[in-house]
C-alpha cells in the first residue's frame, strides 16, 4: 500500500481555487453527466483524507456528506463539537500528516487551499493533482501561495477531456 500525501484539486487557469465570496460556479463550466475526471478512481487509491476547516464548512453547507466510508480529519484553530465519522485536529497539519503516515494509514487525500499551501510549505505533499478548468477568473482565493523555496515538480501524467478541463499529475522532489 502507497503511503503518500496527494493534493487532488481543481483550479482556474490563473491558478485561482475559488472565485470571490468562494464562488465555486466557474466548475459547472466542465460538468458533464457521467464524467467525475477519474475522481471516484482516485478515492478508490485513499484511506483517508486531511481537510481544512473552510472546505469542511462549504461540504457540509452545500452537498451531502460524501466521504461517509473514509476516515476524515478536519485541521481546524477552533474547537468543534463531535460529528459522526470526522476527527478534528487542533495543531499543525503537517504533524498530523507525519501521524498519519507514521500509522500507515495508506495514501491521504489532502483538500482545501490553505491547508495545500501549509503542507506543502512543510514539504508534506508528495503528489499534485490539479485539474484546470478552462477559464480566467482574475481573482479568488489562490491554489498557492507564497513558498519559502522553489518546489520541483515532475510530471508523471497529464490528461486532456472534451470540455477543455486538463488534469496534470505532478509528483515533488524530495531531493
Amino acid at each position: 500500500m502507497d503511503n503518500k500525501a496527494i493534493a487532488y484539486i481543481a483550479c482556474s487557469v490563473d491558478g485561482y481555487i475559488a472565485g470571490p465570496g468562494n464562488d465555486l460556479s466557474f466548475l459547472e463550466k466542465v460538468q458533464m453527466e457521467g464524467e467525475d475526471y477519474g475522481y471516484g478512481a482516485f478515492l478508490d487509491t485513499v484511506s483517508c483524507l486531511v481537510m481544512g476547516r473552510n472546505t469542511y464548512d462549504w461540504l457540509v453547507q452545500h452537498a451531502d456528506w460524501p466521504y461517509a466510508d473514509k476516515e476524515v480529519w478536519v485541521v481546524s484553530n477552533r474547537n468543534m463539537p463531535p460529528k459522526e465519522g470526522v476527527k478534528w485536529y487542533n495543531g499543525p497539519a503537517e504533524n498530523l500528516l507525519k501521524q498519519l503516515k507514521n500509522e500507515q494509514k495508506g495514501n491521504i487525500y489532502c483538500d482545501g487551499g490553505k491547508l495545500i499551501q501549509s503542507l506543502l510549505q512543510a514539504g508534506q505533499i508528495d503528489s499534485l493533482i490539479i485539474s484546470v478548468i478552462p477559464i480566467l477568473l482574475g481573482q479568488g482565493i489562490p491554489l498557492f501561495g507564497v513558498l519559502s523555496s522553489p518546489q520541483a515538480l515532475h510530471l508523471a501524467g497529464a490528461k486532456s477531456f472534451s470540455t477543455g478541463l486538463v488534469q496534470l499529475h505532478y509528483t515533488i522532489s524530495k531531493s
